[in-house]
């Protein structure tokens, strides 16, 4: 039997470490990999010549688009295999109704971004970023000892998710080890879902009042676009902390900079809406936010998870077994 043909796709600048040694053999001996070096265009004479060899094509951050016009230009694709979370960049939609299968590797990025969470929930229940910064101005600890006198740490504490994506469910199924009380806001989530057994099902109005911190895990979709407003902000109890791991454009952040002005309430962001902030935006100077470079997701050696996930893919998908990261066509309005 012939094996699949298959082409590399991504910027290699942006996609250090996803395919180690060991990945590459893998996918050799279950395919004919027709280069080891990426395509980082699909317009060259060379690319649509490999195209139109190319039965398997595994994508990574940085991939071109595969517009209407490329996916013709390879007429024996079957499987595009993606090693990186959202695919709305990468494959046109017009790829789902000509049979070509989607699979990518957002459950291993999730992994990186919900331990982020995780540790993010932990220090800013204990408010460690002001701690730290208290300390540092005052060594004498006076001012320190007077915080923590305040109802801070991690027990009893109430923690807020909103949205019970891969990210949320993986967040939520840590957070049961620990004595919190859990609550979600999701309106696609059912009683009768596995996850209720973990948190207490509220309105997001309920679960912003009553949370000592708050973790965004919604998708970024048309109708989830400045969900997180004033009105909502205003209703989280002073001292809490807001979290933001998944898109700038979920939070009205005009709102919020508003709110954290204010010095009521404390905020990690890892994402911002536009992705890097104006040069003199206050996120980077109020003291009650800790602001990180989009890093919650894989990083560095983190970056291999992505890569293996693909490659058990691709091998699935070889021998005829069912894929386990498939994307459903009619899911796709609801991935972020």
């Amino acid at each position: 039997m012939m094996r699949p043909k298959l082409t590399f796709a991504f910027d290699p600048h942006k996609t250090r470490h996803v395919f180690d040694h060991g990945a590459m053999e893998r996918l050799e001996a279950c395919c004919e990999v027709l280069s080891s070096a990426p395509l980082t265009s699909f317009g060259t004479p060379e690319a649509r010549a490999m195209l139109t060899q190319t039965n398997i094509l595994v994508t990574g951050w940085g991939c071109p688009m595969l517009t209407p016009d490329v996916l013709r230009a390879a007429p024996g694709l079957q499987l595009v295999a993606h090693a990186a979370g959202t695919v709305k960049f990468t494959v046109d939609p017009t790829a789902y109704a000509s049979g070509i299968r989607v699979t990518h590797a957002a459950e291993a990025n999730a992994v990186p971004v919900a331990e982020f969470t995780l540790a993010t929930i932990l220090l800013a229940n204990k408010r460690i970023f002001e701690l730290r910064d208290l300390y540092r101005a005052d060594p004498t600890r006076r001012s320190s000892y007077e915080l923590m006198d305040h109802p801070l740490g991690n027990f009893r504490r109430t923690v807020g998710l909103v949205g019970a994506s891969r990210i949320g469910r993986k967040v939520a199924a840590m957070l049961s080890g620990f004595d919190f009380e859990v609550l979600l806001y999701d309106p696609f989530v059912q009683p009768d879902d596995p996850i209720a057994r973990q948190v207490s099902l509220v309105d997001l109005d309920t679960l912003m009042a009553r949370s000592d911190v708050v973790s965004i895990h919604a998708p970024s979709l048309p109708n989830t676009r400045g969900m997180i407003g004033a009105r909502q902000l205003k209703l989280m109890q002073d001292g809490a902390a807001f979290i933001n791991t998944a898109r700038g454009a979920l939070v009205d952040e005009a709102a919020l900079l508003a709110e954290l002005q204010t010095g009521r309430i404390h905020a990690v962001i890892d994402v911002t809406d536009p992705e890097i902030p104006p040069a003199d935006s206050p996120f980077f100077s109020l003291p009650n936010v800790f602001l990180t470079p989009h890093v919650a997701g894989a990083i560095g050696a983190e970056r291999a998870r992505l890569g293996l996930m693909a490659v058990e893919e691709v091998e699935r998908f070889v021998r005829g077994e069912p894929m386990l990261y498939e994307i459903e066509p009619e899911l796709l309005e609801r991935l972020a």
